[in-house]
């Protein structure tokens, strides 16, 4: 959103080129109007004689003029090139400040997020990380340098920075040092292992998860500091695979991961140290009982993995809890595990 004094600015740029246009509109009636009453033309002919005056075409006259028609024409031709001139001044200053005001209100905007992700490149699987961000309401900034996808991304209201990826200053726009993940979606491998290693330079703490089409790409991208690697030829693969031998095991994560007709979602969580669960068992917390959530597994942050806890597991500070549950559910579970 502008601030008032950007609003109050933009609206009085709107107001003079409706005055502009509205001036203009009415010389071009006066001037037709004129030459009808004055020599007896016809409409066309008047309009078109008040055009090219007006415009200043220079094409010759429809007819013959008598010296008062010649001392109208005079001063049509002075207010139609004023008119002009003032009109499209104000026409190029509200296109000016609606951009340079967008620009500077998305800036803006950018530079006071947290915990945000960062897209790095707009195409076929930027675009549907972008649709489900979206679908999960998280705040997100895409990096993009096509003109033509910048563009789409203004139409759809998308957070975006122009830019190269690779690029620290980019990313700094991007708001990197406060973000917390970046996935990299960029047209080659080589991009992709640069961005990571800017994005990793700029932000240790940022989780990255990168895009890796040849094999050889995924060791250099680990050494850049992904924190995950996505193959999608191999991805795409073993699904189809899983497909043919566990259809059902396949629909069900389906239906929990994608079917929004379903009430029924997984999610990952972190405890806080503000968090009431802390140093508290599952069967204390009461997760089961009140929020009706199961919790799959416990991540403890030395890295070992507690599959389907019992009720005595103790929840502690930086634990990733993998829970199932309903939507609405795992929302309140996400703020309780952040103290809010």
């Amino acid at each position: 959103m502008l601030n008032k004094s950007e609003q109050q600015q933009l609206k009085r740029a709107k107001r003079q080129l409706g005055v502009g246009i509205a001036v203009l509109g009415s010389t071009i009636i006066i001037g037709t109007t004129g030459y009808m009453v004055l020599e007896g033309w016809s409409l066309l002919d008047s309009l078109y004689m008040t055009i090219i005056s007006v415009t200043t075409t220079g094409f010759q006259e429809v007819h013959m003029l008598s010296d008062s028609t010649r001392v109208f024409t005079i001063l049509l031709i002075v207010i139609g090139v004023g008119s002009i001139a003032y009109t499209g001044g104000r026409g190029v200053q509200v296109l000016f400040e609606t951009q340079l005001f967008g620009r500077v209100n998305m800036s803006k905007i950018i530079g006071e997020l947290k915990e945000h992700f960062i897209v790095c490149g707009y195409g076929k699987m930027g675009k549907y990380i972008c649709e489900e961000l979206t679908e999960k309401e998280q705040p997100f900034v895409v990096v993009e340098n096509d003109p033509e996808k910048v563009e789409s991304l203004s139409e759809l209201g998308y957070l975006f920075v122009r830019g190269d990826a690779t690029s620290d200053d980019t990313l700094t726009e991007a708001g990197v040092e406060k973000a917390r993940g970046l996935v990299a979606v960029l047209a080659t491998d080589a991009d992709n292992v640069f961005t990571t290693l800017s994005a990793k330079a700029l932000n240790q703490k940022i989780f990255v998860v990168a895009r890796a089409v040849e094999e050889e790409t995924e060791p250099k991208l680990l050494k850049a500091g992904a924190n995950r690697v996505v193959k999608p030829y191999e991805t795409a693969g073993t699904k189809m695979a899983e497909l043919l031998l566990r259809p059902g095991v396949i629909d069900f994560i389906d239906v929990v991961a994608r079917d929004k007709k379903v009430d029924l979602n997984i999610e990952e969580v972190r405890l806080s140290d503000a968090s009431r669960f802390i140093n508290k068992t599952l069967a204390e917390s009461k997760l089961r009982q009140d929020l009706n959530i199961m919790i799959v597994t416990i991540t403890k942050p030395d890295g070992r993995l507690i599959y389907n806890p019992q009720s005595t597991s103790v929840l502690e500070v930086g634990d990733r809890l993998i829970a199932l549950g309903e939507r609405a559910n795992l929302v309140r579970l996400s703020k309780l595990a952040t103290g809010e």
